[in-house]
């Protein structure tokens, strides 16, 4: 008995120790405060307002330098705060001439107007959250360019009295004259300025030397083509020998000729290491400008052996000093995919909510009293424990146990309902043992429990600055930690809880996320709704962020019998990345862009930047009770294949029987999200593992990556924050349509080939025409104009290409119009009939 007192006592001790170890409540909110947006924000704002003063305060100490010198030269700490109005001349006071002295007189001189303009770019970042320019490039280029431009100035203005360059600029200039006198400044300038040329704009000066390159091809040509003696008058042609290949030039076409290969040799390099012919590796033509006279005689040239001359070649080849796509990074920069909204603003934080008094009212006392109620009841049925902690979270609190020597887990993880019972609490779930630890995990719902607002989630800095592909919000653990995973490297999620536990709400926290971090470009969604009003409210951003068929009329499917064929058509999509991935010599998504980014794929060759395409279903479900099988093998292929280009999965349900999460389904989502559940089988259908059905409801949730649990609260976000973020984006500039996905017709040839042009559709000639006269195959085309369903106007561009007024599909591209006008129409019907 002795023994259990000692034990009880112990813990006891623990307790107390942990709760004494907690900081002053002052410093605390002090701390706290610190952290906030407040602060953040009212730190910007003195940043700018020090930003704008100092441009009045350099102003004027450049005007009235001469009077505020001489007060501020010997001006100390303490004189700095007496009440002196008339003290200096400047416009910003004695305050403004000792700043505007320690910066430009003493510093870099009139340089130091830029440090006005990198203070003003900090604050608006701590004010507003957003960067008007990159803030680590500004400060390099920025200090870069101060340097230069001091000791310029200093060697401009070779005085101390007053040097627009600063004592910096002209120290500095003194000692580099010093070191290599006047000459020695003018190099280092120029160096300098060189340099970062080459940092910040990639500047090769190839410009420079382009002279000497053709002076020493000149030389070098000379040596090896014998002169070719003409008259005064004609063009002076050189070239080298190549047998067995003639170049004959007329006397009509000399001139043409000869331009054409003056243009040729001005605008290209001389060789190019792919399609390189015999004639042009022999080496180049150089023309002189002269007036042409008299006839022009029929000149024919033989040209050497260029065996002859490999080695020249490869001198010259290995000469140039860029590939084309280095050349095209250098004068035009990365590709920006987003150049085209570029005036594009990522939703504010200021949309969101603030809700009042959300902390939990957890207080000691009622810790004290759990804890003693743990203990009794582990006390009856004959359990000692070494010692307890408790952690509280937003929704729980966490017990940790370390249990006596000899006890067995099993017999306390028996013991759950039991814990239950006396503490009256709905959802007491025990972990034994914790992962990583040795100890046994008790969670005890609170009394009232913490709602997690989306704004604070969202402001936390570890999704501000996280560089994640596709960063979500999933909530805030047990010790209160926001937690930011990656869609990307899920990477997809199944999402399963009972009607009214928080899986809308989930679901709405998961789409914000991503629309506070992507651009419209990097990101699109596929959704569909078949309860018709769970996502209705982002139909505002159709233009910027969704993706759809061309024939549909709504973004957001919510006809079931539509969704089938948008699954096809994303795994269309599919196959067409993949092909390009595989052309472009690349594993996955972010290999290809960065590809693409840096002008190594072209366009031309049918590449393009490819977004990430996330999936939402809201309602599983209903479309496995409709479709079944239909849908289930598209979403199986995608959950397989569809990973490595970008095309990501999100399902929901509120029903986790096993008819509707197959076990196709389950084995290609390892991330799983299970809101309260009713009975374990539905928490094993999920999870693959009880917990789902201790849960309290409101957000109370348990996120599986294939390894741990862990209890997450998911945040808040209302309809109203939704409604307002989405118009807050639909309000903008956006794409001219939503994203098309590729028209998928499946039995297309099938019909094509019992089509009879007798049994063609009524509005067959109408429909014809259009396509004729606008010049565009497009089944959307004819859906607008015509207004007609999506499967009528497939069958009429079928038909069209049946009689060979339109091409073959290409993917999400319009098919070619094989018929260019009117009357060549007009006459293909009269012969149909």
């Amino acid at each position: 008995m002795a023994r259990k007192t000692s034990a009880k006592d112990s813990s006891k001790n623990d307790f107390e120790k942990e709760k004494s170890s907690k900081g002053k409540p002052g410093l605390k909110g002090f701390i706290i405060f610190l952290r906030s947006e407040k602060f953040r924000r009212i730190l910007g704002f003195l940043f700018i307002i020090f930003a704008l003063a100092l441009p009045v305060a350099f102003t004027s100490f450049l005007i009235s330098w001469e009077f505020d010198q001489s007060v501020v030269s010997g001006l100390s700490l303490s004189k700095l705060f007496e009440i002196n109005p008339d003290a200096a001349q400047n416009w910003l006071g004695i305050g403004g001439a000792w700043i505007s002295h320690g910066m430009i007189y003493n510093g870099f001189g009139v340089a130091s107007y830029v440090f006005a303009l990198l203070f003003f770019l900090i604050g608006v970042k701590l004010f507003s959250g957003t960067s008007l320019l990159p803030i680590g490039k500004s400060f390099a280029y920025s200090f870069f360019g101060i340097i230069w431009l001091s000791i310029l100035l200093g060697s401009i203005f070779k005085t101390h009295f007053f040097n627009a360059g600063g004592s910096f600029g002209y120290f500095g200039y003194l000692w580099i004259k010093s070191m290599a006198g006047n000459i020695g400044v003018i190099l280092f300038l120029l160096g300098y300025a060189a340099i970062f040329s080459i940092v910040v704009f990639n500047t090769d000066f190839s410009f420079l030397f382009l002279p000497f390159n053709k002076l020493m091809a000149f030389r070098k040509n000379k040596d090896i083509v014998p002169d070719i003696l003409l008259d005064e008058t004609m063009p002076a042609v050189s070239t080298e020998i190549n047998p067995g290949n003639v170049i004959t030039f007329t006397p009509d076409s000399f001139e043409t000729e000869a331009n054409a290969f003056k243009e040729g040799m001005e605008e290209s390099p001389p060789f190019d290491e792919e399609g390189i012919d015999d004639a042009e590796i022999a080496g180049s033509i150089s023309l002189s400008k002269k007036s042409v006279k008299a006839p022009k005689p029929e000149f024919t040239f033989e040209v050497e052996d260029t065996t002859q001359r490999e080695d020249e070649v490869a001198e010259i080849v290995e000469e140039r000093p860029r590939t084309t796509a280095e050349e095209l990074v250098a004068e035009f920069g990365l590709y920006d995919p987003t150049l085209d909204l570029s005036n594009y603003v990522k939703p504010t934080l200021d949309l969101l909510s603030d809700y009042p008094n959300i902390k939990s009212q957890v207080d000691v006392k009622e810790l004290e009293e759990k804890k003693n109620m743990i203990l009794d009841t582990l006390k009856n049925y004959n359990i000692e424990i070494q010692s307890i902690k408790a952690t509280i979270g937003p929704t729980v609190t966490l017990y940790e146990i370390v249990p006596a020597a000899g006890v067995r887990i099993a017999k306390i993880k028996n013991l759950e309902d039991d814990i239950a019972l006396s503490l009256a609490a709905l959802g007491i779930r025990i972990i034994a043992p914790m992962p990583g630890k040795g100890t046994v995990g008790i969670e005890v719902p609170n009394a009232r429990p913490e709602m997690v607002p989306m704004k604070i989630a969202l402001m936390s800095p570890k999704f501000q600055s996280s560089d994640m592909d596709l960063p979500i919000v999933l909530g805030k653990t047990i010790t209160n930690e926001v937690y930011v995973t990656d869609l990307a490297k899920m990477p997809h999620l199944l999402m399963a809880g009972s009607t009214g536990q928080g899986k809308s709400v989930g679901l709405n926290a998961l789409i914000v996320s991503l629309l506070y971090k992507k651009h419209p470009a990097e990101l699109k969604f596929v959704m569909v709704d078949p309860k018709k009003v769970e996502l209705s409210l982002y139909k505002h951003i159709e233009n910027h962020f969704l993706a759809k068929l061309p024939g549909d009329a709504d973004a957001i499917l919510t006809d079931t019998s539509l969704v089938v064929n948008t699954l096809k058509s994303l795994c269309l999509e599919m196959d067409q990345r993949y092909e390009l991935l595989k052309h472009a010599e690349v594993r996955n998504l972010k290999e290809y862009n960065k590809k693409f980014l840096e002008r190594r794929l072209s366009p031309v060759d049918g590449h393009r930047f490819l977004p990430y395409i996330v999936l939402i279903i809201d309602e599983l479900a209903d479309l496995m009770m409709t479709a079944g099988k239909e849908v289930e093998l598209p979403i199986a292929r995608l959950a397989q294949l569809a990973r490595a280009i970008g095309i990501h999965l999100v399902l929901a349900t509120q029903r986790p029987s096993v008819n509707i999460i197959t076990g196709t389904i389950k084995a290609n989502f390892p991330a799983r999200l299970a809101f309260r559940v009713i009975s374990k089988i539905d928490s094993r259908t999920i999870l693959d593992s009880g917990g789902a059905d201790q849960l309290i409801g409101k957000g109370d949730m348990l996120f599986s990556t294939g390894n741990d649990l862990i209890r997450l609260q998911c945040p808040f976000v209302d309809t109203p924050e939704v409604e307002r973020i989405a118009t807050f984006i639909g309000q903008q500039q956006g794409y001219a349509h939503p994203m098309h996905l590729p028209e998928n017709f499946e039995g297309a040839e099938k019909e094509k080939e019992s089509f009879d042009p007798k049994e063609r559709d009524p509005l067959f000639e109408d429909a014809a025409r259009i396509i004729v006269q606008m010049q565009q195959g497009s089944t959307s085309l004819l859906q607008r104009r015509m207004n007609l369903g999506y499967n009528r106007a497939g069958r009429l561009i079928d038909q069209m290409e049946a009689c060979g007024i339109v091409g073959p599909n290409v993917g999400s591209k319009a098919r070619d119009v094989l018929v260019k006008d009117p009357e060549t129409l007009d006459r293909m019907l009269e012969n149909m009939i």
